[in-house]
């Protein structure tokens, strides 16, 4: 298990986190939430040996020190929110990045064969011959995605894995997450906007504002209206899906839209 012992991150005067305790299972999906500035990305970049911090974190009673970042990176799948590719590589040689450490001047079918794989079950095999420079945003942020999980992790972090992808990507996405933590007993956290999505694909939501942990448990718990309004400053209404997963609905101030129209005579 990773565990956060009274984690605190500084920016400046501010804390980015201020005693923050966390204990993270193998074999679940963990999301982080919480406005902007809440240290969500903070939170991973820390666990990532990217930023300084006081306290503890360990993972399998392993302490993280600088003397162990490399080994400690190479358990862990990153993918940050700016996954910009400047060099001009095909998706499959992007992808296959992923295991830098194995490559050789001839790459082994056994692997070209996981990567094909991997590709199909994240419908992207259609991009493999393509330049990742000349591919859409979403693209890129999938081929980014088969990348991490082609170093098979034993720690997944994905900082908006989703951001820009539509509704199926997304979906496709998250649902490989979660199966993919599960079939390999890893432990999964990441950060997203949508809470609504938050709630459907995480084990335990992560509640983050002001520095500490607003709420943590299964989504019905924490994403509670009043919490959320005051964390977010917005008024929100919580309906529920036929599953019976909370959808969060943030309200317009102006309740009347015809105020926000110009009149026919404008």
């Amino acid at each position: 298990m990773l565990q956060l012992e009274n984690l605190t991150i500084q920016g400046g005067a501010q804390y980015v986190a201020n005693n923050i305790n966390l204990t993270l299972k193998k074999g679940k999906v963990y999301t982080v939430l919480g406005p902007n500035g809440a240290g969500k990305s903070s939170m991973i970049k820390t666990i990532f040996g990217e930023v300084t911090y006081q306290g503890a974190i360990r993972y399998d009673n392993e302490l993280l020190c600088k003397r162990n970042l490399l080994n400690w990176r190479k358990r862990i799948g990153y993918m940050p929110q700016d996954t910009q590719v400047e060099a001009s590589l095909t998706a499959l040689e992007v992808i296959l990045l992923g295991r830098l450490d194995a490559l050789h001047m001839h790459i082994g079918d056994e692997l070209l064969q996981e990567v094909a794989q991997l590709m199909d079950k994240l419908g992207i095999a259609h991009l493999a011959h393509k330049d990742v420079m000349r591919l859409s945003g979403g693209q890129r942020q999938m081929v980014m995605f088969a990348q991490v999980l082609l170093r098979n992790p034993e720690i997944l972090m994905l900082d908006e894995p989703v951001s820009a992808l539509d509704m199926h990507h997304q979906i496709n996405l998250l649902e490989h997450v979660c199966n993919y933590t599960r079939e390999n007993n890893l432990i999964t956290l990441m950060v997203l906007h949508d809470l609504s999505l938050a709630a459907q694909f995480s084990d335990c939501v992560i509640l983050l504002g002001e520095g500490k942990v607003q709420g943590l448990g299964n989504a019905q718990q924490v994403l509670q209206a009043d919490i959320i309004s005051r964390l977010y400053k917005v008024n929100i209404e919580i309906l529920y899906d036929s599953t019976g997963s909370p959808v969060i609905r943030p309200l317009r101030k102006c309740l009347s839209a015809q105020c926000c129209l110009y009149s026919e005579n404008e």
